[in-house]
């Protein structure tokens, strides 16, 4: 099962490290989410990353420096709907209803699902989606979606991951459950033990 890193809105201490740890440990993509920053904020973050791991980042904003750095990924949301001209990368997508994934569905390579549970970096943004109305529309044929390429997004954690697995996500993405901890300590050793162990109990 495929998973993937949003990281914190905010700039932390040594997240470049943590960015290139966690694809070191195997975190399918990490998507760059900083609402708040310019471009170019983004722009130094990006310039720290090893170029042998760009390919593997997705852009929540400043679509506009994916061709400059190598970027293999953009995600579209209610601020950037559209993908750059001419990108070639793997285009993903925020939806929040069984709506959206329909629509969107034919335009991207995969898509996140939220809240599936209750949010761990969102107080107060709670699971909108029972597990077995999900499993119902996964077997639905003509809902037109594939739910390989459907990520859950949500309060994920190794006390829920199997549960995502069970459902038929094609994977998980997480944010609160890695980065809560090291927003306090700032440990890359603790974080890509989380990160461990979220995909240990994915696998079993």
């Amino acid at each position: 099962m495929r998973t993937v890193v949003i990281t914190d809105p905010e700039f932390l201490p040594g997240e470049t490290q943590a960015v290139t740890a966690l694809l070191e440990a195997g975190a399918w993509r990490v998507h760059v989410r900083k609402p708040g920053a310019d471009a170019a904020e983004v722009e130094a973050l990006l310039e720290k990353l090893p170029e042998l791991y760009r390919q593997r980042i997705s852009l929540h904003d400043c679509h506009e420096l994916a061709a400059r750095y190598g970027v293999g990924g953009v995600h579209l949301n209610a601020r950037n709907p559209l993908p750059p001209q001419e990108f070639t990368g793997m285009v993903s997508r925020s939806c929040h209803s069984f709506g959206e994934l329909t629509e969107y569905a034919p335009v991207c390579d995969y898509m996140f699902l939220s809240p599936i549970f209750d949010s761990i970096s969102k107080k107060g943004y709670v699971s909108r989606f029972p597990l077995e109305e999900i499993r119902r529309r996964r077997d639905d044929a003509g809902s037109g979606v594939d739910w390989k390429r459907v990520l859950a997004l949500g309060g994920v954690c190794p006390d829920n991951i199997r549960r995502v697995a069970d459902t038929g996500f094609g994977g998980a993405a997480v944010l609160g459950y890695i980065w809560e901890p090291y927003k306090r300590d700032a440990d890359v050793g603790a974080l890509v033990a989380r990160f461990r162990n979220l995909s240990d109990f994915s696998r079993l």
